[in-house]
């Protein structure tokens, strides 16, 4: 399950965290982003505790989102260790493609 992060928890559920983290930012009236959802819930299902997916909603947190230098929904970030390590724009990825991503840092 994708859970929900904000700039409150930002820094504990993501750069913090003991695995990677593929955060999701995204907008309510993003469609794009809404429609990778479900392939973002079973990515979340499949990797369970080796990498952990969050979404970020960038309007109700343009903090943290102006931090990343995101400005494009989605964007997808991965973080390890606190640091960002990669990055997609846009809903592009497929259920392969998604996977292979994820396989490369997953924990």
């Amino acid at each position: 399950m994708l859970n929900a992060v904000d700039d409150s928890n930002f820094a504990a559920e993501v750069l913090e965290s003991d695995v990677p983290v593929l955060v999701d930012f995204w907008a309510e009236w993003c469609a794009p982003c809404k429609a990778m959802d479900p392939l973002l819930e079973q990515a979340a299902d499949e990797f369970d505790g080796r990498v952990k997916l969050v979404k970020l909603n960038a309007a109700d947190n343009p903090s943290t989102a102006s931090q990343f230098g995101v400005r494009n929904m989605p964007t997808y970030l991965i973080f390890d260790k606190g640091e960002v390590v990669d990055m997609k724009v846009g809903a592009t990825l497929s259920r392969v493609g998604l996977t292979k991503w994820l396989e490369g840092v997953a924990a």
